[in-house]
């Protein structure tokens, strides 16, 4: 969702960089930040708020701050609202598996006005492990009852991709989110969308 659907760069990087001044760090770039949020290589809580793991202070804050402010500045990637109408005119299920909560990625859709291209939605804390690891796709393919061959994952992190690849799903990667993929990645919709009906 997040860097696929949504450019969500603002809203992100706000979020943790609020977490950061009320535990006593200094602000981080937002390119910095940006360029690890779905960086499966680190310990996101050791790089953002350099501690072993998140505490429940750390998701208080979190919470509190994207609560109030997470509509307020996401807007659609260019194509994404034609590509959603294309690919529901097609009779395409489509779902969204969002390492962000049930509760905010609905919100998001809802205030973005495509949350009824979606007839599923599942966030991190509807599993116990979200992407990388592929219990979020499993999951989803069980309750709509979809075979893996049948289904593709559109995403733009490696932990996409890691997740689609453990679930044996295809994965077709954006390079308008948060990671450049170069050419194994889509950089517009149209291919995107040529590349999904072929």
């Amino acid at each position: 969702m997040d860097g696929t659907l949504i450019n969500s760069s603002t809203i992100i990087s706000d979020t943790i960089n609020y977490v950061r001044t009320n535990i006593g760090l200094s602000q981080m770039d937002q390119k910095t930040l940006l360029e690890n949020i779905n960086n499966p290589h680190i310990n996101p809580a050791e790089f953002f708020y350099e501690t072993s793991s998140f505490t429940p202070r750390h998701s208080q804050l979190f919470e509190e701050y994207y609560d109030a402010n997470c509509i307020n500045s996401i807007y659609l990637y260019e194509g994404i609202k034609e590509l959603l109408e294309k690919l529901s005119k097609d009779n395409f299920t489509m779902s969204i598996a969002t390492n962000a909560s049930n509760e905010f990625a609905r919100k998001a859709i809802s205030h973005l006005e495509i949350d009824h291209h979606f007839s599923y939605v599942l966030g991190y804390d509807d599993v116990i492990e979200a992407k990388p690891e592929p219990e979020m796709i499993l999951k989803t393919l069980d309750d709509l009852n979809f075979a893996d061959t049948n289904s593709v994952l559109v995403g733009d992190s490696h932990k996409d991709l890691f997740a689609a690849q453990s679930a044996n799903i295809k994965c077709h990667l954006v390079n308008w989110g948060f990671s450049d993929h170069k050419d194994q990645g889509f950089d517009n919709t149209i291919d995107l969308y040529n590349s999904i009906v072929s």
